[in-house]
């Protein structure tokens, strides 16, 4: 039987913690090091039907040649394309350190058998994914069976294998506070690797108010358990001063032990070259 811990915060009661951190004055320097930050936790990616192998090697070329833009220019820290595509990315990325992450588990509803789903993550860990990003099944959350969901969840885990798992919750589905915090908890006893926020392909996608949310509830399983887990946000964020808002708040609730590619990401598909042309601005 799964063990909930009692959440507290009410909405206002997030608002006005967002709105403390947000209101935090940060000096030129301070904002140059979080855009280097940033920008060396991104996972370049692209998800749209559309997507073909010379769009993804021209992303996997750009991913790799920020640092060429500055000395001060991080690479991203990932990639993330539609399964068929790894092997590709890892290809053109070999030998650089940039990971090549895929989405599974019926990406983006979360709506086939979990035969498929896991049939889906042994797949991308077959073609070399370093990183798989599963999406749960929301309606289980929203309908009390927080049991299910961590069996799934479980069961999806074993597939990864040696991948690193992120859990997408797509918190614009989950419809209120309670629904969040249950799942980040479930996703957390369940194995996640990390959190992550959204598909991108719903509105709302990342929001701070979920974020936070789930940035409480990893820090309770931190100082319950000593395990970090790692947080990404994605959907929506296109612009630095929206990745400012999220890395402010990791660094506020979560500390800077976070504040790196091994447990914050950003998922964008036109946030980087916006942040790398912040950091020669700065």
């Amino acid at each position: 039987m799964l063990d909930f811990n009692n959440y507290q915060e009410t909405e206002a009661q997030i608002n006005s913690r967002i709105e403390k951190i947000a209101t935090v004055p940060m000096s030129e320097q301070e904002k140059k090091l979080a855009y280097q930050t940033i920008l060396g936790c991104t996972d370049l990616t692209s998800l749209e039907g559309n997507d073909h192998y010379a769009k993804i090697i021209s992303i996997c070329q750009q991913a790799k040649t920020f640092s060429a833009q500055g000395p001060d220019i991080p690479n991203v820290a990932a990639v993330c394309f539609y399964s068929p595509f790894i092997r590709a990315a890892k290809r053109e990325l070999a030998n650089t350190g940039i990971k090549v992450a895929t989405v599974a588990a019926g990406f983006p509803s979360g709506q086939i058998p979990l035969a498929l789903k896991v049939a889906e993550c042994e797949y991308a860990v077959s073609r070399g994914a370093h990183e798989v990003d599963i999406v749960i099944s929301r309606g289980k959350i929203i309908e009390g069976h927080c049991q299910e969901s961590y069996d799934e969840i479980s069961t999806l885990k074993k597939a990864c294998d040696k991948a690193k798992m992120k859990v997408i919750l797509e918190t614009g589905e989950l419809e209120n506070i309670e629904n969040i915090r249950k799942t980040s908890e479930v996703s957390i006893m369940a194995g996640a690797d990390f959190l992550k926020t959204s598909t991108g392909k719903i509105k709302p996608a990342a929001t701070p108010q979920a974020f936070l949310i789930m940035l409480d509830t990893i820090k309770e399983y931190f100082e319950s358990t000593g395990k970090m887990v790692g947080i990404k946000a994605a959907g929506g964020i296109a612009e630095p001063a929206d990745a400012l808002m999220y890395y402010s708040l990791v660094k506020e609730i979560l500390g800077e032990a976070w504040l790196n590619k091994k447990y914050f990401r950003i998922g964008a598909s036109k946030l980087a070259q916006k942040l790398a042309d912040e950091i020669k601005r700065l």
